[in-house]
């Protein structure tokens, strides 16, 4: 079982399509039995794959008070299962410090057992949750704008986690008409990169992976692309 992370200092970077993208590209062009687990209490991948309702039962997972299994659920395709987020993972990070057990992501996720892929849809910040999540994943994908901000963000990440484990940048939402952007991608032309689209926005809204909604548009293409080569980079 292979578990990737994605995560970013910042909010608002398009985390959650990343995760639910990846997510049905491993399930669906892959053939993998794949676990989203979002983590982030604003649930916006449970949102997208799920029923939309508040469970308040996502914090028990972590203090042992319920089975992940009892709350996992299937989605509406193949092989792609959600363990969904609610609200009450707001107070995840306090729950963490008073535990007190470093591993207990990485604990649980070895339990589960029954998936090939776990892909976490991790809460912004460099937080307890954040390093519970470092030393539960074998990669970490961050999603990074092509500005000046969100590369610093980018930076204190690596910062952060520097050698615990691989991390991956990826250029998101970007917009190859700005300057900035252009400069960006010219620097670091190995990232992957993400257009931005309205595609992406009407999957949301439709909630639906993009590849389901606009299978023929090219940010359904760079998911793909971004997917074989985190593939790639499991098989090594």
């Amino acid at each position: 079982m292979t578990t990737i992370a994605i995560y970013s200092l910042k909010g608002g970077v398009g985390k959650s399509t990343l995760a639910v993208n990846l997510a049905w590209c491993a399930a669906t062009q892959s053939a993998r039995r794949t676990l989203l687990w979002d983590l982030d209490p604003q649930a916006a991948s449970s949102w997208i794959l799920g029923d939309g309702g508040q469970h308040d039962q996502a914090q028990a997972v972590f203090s042992r008070d319920l089975a992940p299994t009892k709350v996992i659920t299937a989605t509406r395709f193949d092989r792609l299962d959600l363990l969904p987020a609610d609200a009450s993972l707001r107070d995840l990070n306090h729950l963490f410090r008073e535990i007190d057990k470093k591993r207990r992501l990485r604990k649980i996720v070895a339990d589960l057992g029954d998936h090939d892929i776990v892909i976490l849809d991790c809460p912004p910040g460099l937080t307890e949750t954040a390093d519970q999540v470092a030393r539960a994943a074998d990669l970490i994908v961050v999603p990074v704008i092509p500005s000046p901000l969100s590369q610093r963000a980018f930076a204190m990440v690596e910062r952060h986690f520097g050698g615990q484990v691989p991390i991956m940048p990826v250029h998101v939402m970007v917009d190859r008409r700005r300057a900035l952007h252009v400069q960006a991608i010219e620097r670091h032309p190995d990232w992957p990169a993400i257009p931005m689209a309205s595609a992406v926005e009407n999957a949301a809204a439709r909630r639906l992976p993009v590849a389901v909604a606009a299978p023929r548009s090219p940010v359904a293409a760079a998911f793909t692309h971004l997917w074989r080569r985190i593939e790639r980079q499991r098989e090594r």
